[in-house]
Order: C-alpha cells, then sequence, then structure tokens
C-alpha cells in the first residue's frame, strides 16, 4: 500500500478500482481528455447523476473502470466537498482518500494537507500513462465551491436559489441489540485557467429538499397527535427512512425473526444512511404481529421504551416500512424516526461531551480541557472512519493508531490518549459509561491531558460512534 504526498503517484493495476472517502463529504468526478475539458453532460459524476460510462458513485465509493470510459477520456479528476453546502473544509474532519482493488486490497492512500477557507478540493486523478493508469495525489482546494471548479473544467454552471436540505440523525432502539461498547488506550493551489464551456454542458445544482413521502398507512395522523399529547412537535415522512424501513422489515421477514441486523449482515442503521439519510440522533421500533398501522402504534403507545421513543420531542423525521412473511403470515414493522445531522448539530453534541467531560474533571480538583482543532479532527475521522468500514478498534484497518491519526491531523501534542464507544445514544450516557470504566475514567481524569477533542457519527453496525482524543 502506498502512503501518498501532494504530487505523489502510483501505478494501477488492471479492471475496476473503488475511489472511497468517508465522512461528511460529497464526492464527485470529471472525466476529461488530456486538456482538462468534460465533453458534455455525461462527464461529471455526483450526487444528481451518480453513472457514466466506467464510473458509478455509490454513497461515498466511486467506482472506476478505466477501459470503458467513454472514447477520448484519458483523465478522472476525483473532487470532494462539504456535504453541507458552503461549510470550508477546515471546519470538517481531513478527507482521506482510499482506493483499493476488486478483492478489496488497499492500494494508495492520500491525506491532504489541512484546508483552508476551501469548500472544494481536488483530491486526486487517474490518468493514462504509456497505456496504463496511474494515480496522482492533488489537494487543490477552491474557496468559492463547486461552481468555481466545475467552470474550471469546461461545466457550463446555473446556480440554484436556496440552500440544500441538510443531513439528518437519529436515537433509541425497540429490538433485541447488544450493550453499547467502550474502549480506551492512552500513551505517554496553482492559478486557476478560465475556460469556454462547451454547448450542452452538464449543470450542477444544489441538492433538493426530499419531497414528502406518501403516507397509505395514515401513520402521521396516528403519531402526531400523539406525539402532540406529550408537547412534542410533529415529524413529517420522509423517503429516504420509509425505504431504509421497508428494506429492513423485509430482511426480517425473510429471516423470520426481529433484529437489528439481517440476515445479509446489514444493520438497520446501515440501512438509514446508505439511503442517504445522515443522522445525529435516530431511534427505531422492530415489532412483529400487529396487523395494521393503528396496532403498531397503539403497542408502542403501551410499550416503555416505545412509547418514549416515538415522543421523542428530538426528532425531527419518521419512516415505516411493514413485509408479511408468507409462510407465516406474520407482519414485521420497522419505524424509523431521525432528525438530520447539521454541522450546527454536531458541533453542539461534541460540546455536551466536552463539557460533561469537564465537570467530571472539575470535581476532583483537576483543571478543565481546552478543546484542539486538531484533536477534534482526527476524533471526528475516526469516528467516521469506524462508520464507514464498520469497525471499532483503536487501531484501523491499515494499522493507524491513536498517535499516528492524531500528528495526521496536525497536531504536536506529544502524549495521546483515546476514548472510543458505540451504541451510546446521548453525550450523557456516553460520559457515563466512560465514567463507569476504570480505563477511560483513567484518561478522563489524567492530570497530565490539557486539550482534548471530540467526534460522533451515526451510522454502522452499532448506530453510534464516539471517539475522546486527549493530549497533553
Amino acid at each position: 500500500m502506498s502512503e501518498l504526498v501532494p504530487g505523489g503517484n502510483v501505478p494501477l493495476p488492471g479492471g475496476a478500482l473503488a475511489v472511497r472517502v468517508s465522512g461528511p463529504f460529497d464526492v464527485c468526478a470529471l472525466v476529461t481528455d488530456d486538456r482538462g475539458k468534460v465533453r458534455g453532460d455525461g462527464d461529471f459524476v455526483f450526487y444528481n447523476q451518480p453513472t457514466a460510462p466506467g464510473a458509478r458513485l455509490q454513497g461515498d465509493t466511486l467506482t472506476l473502470e478505466p477501459a470503458r470510459l467513454r472514447a477520448g477520456a484519458t483523465r478522472v479528476t476525483v473532487v470532494v466537498g462539504a456535504a453541507e453546502p458552503g461549510t470550508p473544509l477546515a471546519r470538517l474532519p481531513i478527507p482521506t482518500l482510499h482506493v483499493t482493488d476488486p478483492g478489496g486490497r488497499t492500494l494508495a492512500r492520500f491525506t491532504p494537507p489541512p484546508a483552508q477557507r476551501e469548500t472544494v478540493l481536488l483530491l486526486a486523478e487517474l490518468y493514462q500513462r504509456d497505456g496504463g493508469w496511474k494515480l496522482r495525489a492533488l489537494g487543490q482546494g477552491y474557496a468559492d465551491g463547486l461552481a468555481g471548479l466545475a467552470r474550471d473544467f469546461g461545466v457550463d454552471v446555473m446556480e440554484d436559489e436556496g440552500a440544500m436540505e441538510g443531513d439528518t440523525s437519529s436515537a433509541g432502539r425497540q429490538s433485541p441489540a447488544g450493550p453499547p461498547a467502550y474502549a480506551t488506550t492512552g500513551d505517554p493551489a496553482p492559478a486557476r485557467r478560465r475556460r469556454t464551456a462547451p454547448p450542452h454542458a452538464a449543470v450542477p445544482r444544489a441538492r433538493p429538499a426530499p419531497s414528502p413521502a406518501p403516507d397509505p398507512d395514515g401513520f402521521l395522523g396516528l403519531v402526531n397527535p400523539a406525539r402532540a399529547t406529550a408537547g412534542s412537535p410533529p415529524v413529517a415522512l420522509d423517503g429516504r427512512l420509509a425505504s431504509a424501513a421497508r428494506a429492513h422489515a423485509a430482511a426480517m421477514a425473510a429471516a423470520g425473526r426481529l433484529g437489528v441486523e439481517g440476515t445479509d449482515g446489514v444493520s438497520v442503521h446501515q440501512r438509514v444512511t446508505a439511503a442517504g439519510y445522515r443522522y445525529l440522533a435516530v431511534g427505531e421500533h422492530l415489532v412483529s404481529g400487529p396487523r395494521t398501522a393503528a396496532e403498531f402504534v397503539a403497542y408502542c403507545l403501551r410499550t416503555d421504551q416505545a412509547h418514549r421513543t416515538l415522543h421523542d420531542p428530538a426528532f425531527t423525521h419518521t419512516g415505516l416500512g411493514h413485509v408479511t412473511d408468507g409462510r407465516t403470515g406474520d407482519t414485521y414493522w420497522t419505524a424509523l424516526w431521525a432528525s438530520p445531522r447539521t454541522p450546527d448539530g454536531l458541533a453542539r453534541t461534541a460540546a455536551e461531551v466536552v463539557d460533561l467531560t469537564n465537570r467530571e474533571r472539575t470535581r476532583t480538583g483537576l483543571r478543565p480541557l481546552a478543546v484542539d482543532p486538531s484533536l477534534t479532527a482526527a476524533a471526528q475521522a475516526h469516528s467516521a472512519d469506524m462508520v464507514a468500514r464498520a469497525f471499532y478498534s483503536h487501531t484501523s484497518p491499515e494499522g493507524g493508531r491513536p498517535w499516528d491519526r492524531a500528528a495526521a491531523a496536525g497536531s504536536t501534542r506529544r502524549t495521546i490518549g483515546e476514548n472510543i464507544a458505540c451504541g451510546q445514544r446521548s453525550a450523557a450516557e456516553v460520559v457515563d459509561g466512560w465514567m463507569n470504566s476504570p480505563g477511560h475514567r483513567a484518561n478522563i481524569l489524567e492530570p497530565a491531558f490539557t486539550h482534548i477533542g471530540v467526534g460522533y457519527e451515526g451510522g454502522g453496525p452499532s448506530g453510534t460512534y464516539w471517539t475522546q482524543l486527549f493530549g497533553a
């Protein structure tokens, strides 16, 4: 595996390649010739146009087959931008590019230098040379976003009015599931050229707000009055949540049992994020037996945990799915509850973890920890990576350790400690769990530590992934 630096390159094998950038980013690609120009609409691969000859975008992964690119294509430029429009990349974890072969073997990885005002980054390019293909690391940023980048590549851009829709979030559990988990460790741009847009070029637009999902079961008419009696605001149906709910209900019906994870190995939370809904908080009801939506809601209202989830004021969206097992006649139900993941919401969650951590320190006479942006970036990147690659460890699949991640994010702290946890649905729950574990408590109450960074990401097998990174 090659660890690239800006300008570095590595030869690529033949066949399909997977290019992945996990985290709060949108990934896109521009297919060009040697002059760096697109030829038309089909050369811009992004969230509104996810496929082109030899290229397919699915979530955070771009699959490329160089031999199948359109005629005359000799270069593919991989671009990342903030999923939340207009967000400077400096406020987010540093995007890391992973390139793997069809067998999942990592061929190359590239982490660019920290961004400043840029909102879009040319991360890397695949280019044809001497009959083969190579990967070159770039790291060139644009402060004027996707529009500036697209125009430079010859794409005619029309700006939509209004902001893009934000992400989503979630909390709560109704089906059998394992307890939350905890783990701990510690140890002392070049000038841009203006090009003329070709006729009928692609038109990147702001991602539209999702259309209201249909409600054939009358679900909102059942749950919103119940929420109103508890003083909670109404929820809206979201098509992404409904799609994930139907998929999970079908998986449970196929298995003939309730479960957070189907026989396909995919959790209900992974179905939510795969449907395009990134959440800060999520709740789910997984139930079998009721024959109608009214019976399902009645069951939830008389069951303690389900009742709290249905009434939770944090949730803004919902989705319902049900599938009947043809062998037994049992109907399996999945209801999902979520609220969008936004930069402000993520910042509030991290700040709450820091505040609760510092309260524990001040109770024992220790000085509070100061927030360190580099530690925050490294912690957030690790939580996002654990979700994206479905692992739970202080050591990444490539062998990276907490101090390696801190250094890669620009930290100069000489001593690093890390707490991680998964499955907890609130800042209070995760900090309480850490304080009741000797190893985690030792990190939180380590007198030598002076700074902290917190990361949180929703998704993955356990639903939520938390990281505390300490430094001195």
